[in-house]
């Protein structure tokens, strides 16, 4: 069956993409075991990193050499101006709004050091949510791609309506379902979500059934489900394709999915076929395992190219590995 990936992109614009969505500050705390219940444990290390869903995507893409751009809203606390802080770091065009009196999104995350797997306790005052009228063509429409994560859901919908009428296609992450969503996704291109996502989006548990189920309901071209270490499964129109996860040592997988949506885009941008998007997008992820944070281990093009060159083992091993 023929292809349609990847699909056709604007050109002469300014940037390459064009990110509107979460940032927050993460609290990291790493552990030798996850604790029991009612115990005691003593953490190996704690830090204050930088984080969030399209922040670090975003991050992830301007480390990779691309032009990019990010949209949102942070407090006037300490933890904001460290988000726009290591954007800027990352040589990303900021068009972040501060808001008085409020505190920027934060995460305390628990990293379980014998697997690398973390659980992610977080808060975010709604008073960041970001006014769509605050929202220009201007803002978006000098991109070739725009990513978001449809937590502000309407604003994520004047976004992509600016975005579709500049021929941009449109890449969310999704891994809640937020009121209102029905309306947004028929104006994405690209659907990634975690593997639990499409279940919840359908009521359908076989997540195959699930993905043909929101293709056919909000017609997406692609729809994508992460699969943590064992990669990715994808639907593009018709047509199945099925993605490895790299055989890797994990250090800590916060991030994880956010550095998968950073190289999956990153294919995107650079004219790749699916199967090497996708890829690409498990290739980052599994390099930002190897650091700690949400952004600790994102690889810049020639980390990423070797990692992809070399003698890459895949998930599931194989017995004796």
């Amino acid at each position: 069956m023929s292809s349609s990936f990847p699909p056709s992109l604007p050109v002469s614009r300014s940037l390459d993409i064009v990110g509107f969505g979460l940032n927050a500050v993460d609290y990291l705390i790493t552990v030798p075991h996850y604790p029991p219940f009612n115990s005691k444990v003593r953490f190996l290390d704690c830090q204050t990193l930088p984080g969030g869903q399209v922040a670090t995507a975003i991050a992830g893409l301007a480390r990779l050499g691309l032009s990019t751009r990010y949209i949102g809203q942070v407090g006037d606390d300490e933890a904001g101006m460290l988000q726009i802080a290591s954007l800027t770091n990352e040589r990303v065009d900021t068009r972040i709004r501060v808001v008085a009196g409020v505190r920027t999104q934060t995460a305390f995350i628990l990293v379980d050091r014998s697997t690398g797997e973390r659980t992610i306790i977080w808060d975010r005052d709604d008073r960041l949510n970001f006014d769509p009228d605050a929202l220009s063509p201007e803002i978006i429409q000098c991109g070739r791609v725009l990513h978001l994560d449809g937590h502000d859901v309407p604003a994520s919908i004047r976004a992509a309506r600016f975005a579709r009428e500049a021929g941009m296609p449109v890449v969310i992450d999704v891994d809640n379902i937020y009121p209102g969503i029905e309306e947004l996704l028929p104006l994405v291109t690209c659907l990634i979500g975690s593997a639990e996502c499409p279940g919840r989006m359908t009521g359908e548990p076989d997540l195959r059934k699930a993905l043909g189920i929101i293709q056919a309901r909000f017609g997406n071209r692609l729809v994508v489900a992460t699969l943590g270490r064992e990669g990715a499964l994808a639907l593009e129109e018709q047509r199945w394709v099925t993605s490895p996860g790299f055989l890797i040592e994990a250090r800590d997988t916060t991030g994880a999915g956010d550095a998968f949506r950073a190289g999956f885009i990153y294919g995107l941008i650079k004219g790749c076929t699916l199967e090497d998007a996708l890829r690409s997008a498990n290739a980052v992820a599994a390099l930002n395992c190897l650091g700690t944070g949400a952004r600790g281990g994102l690889p810049n093009r020639q980390e990423l190219e070797t990692f992809i060159a070399g003698p890459c083992r895949f998930w599931p091993p194989e017995a004796g590995s």
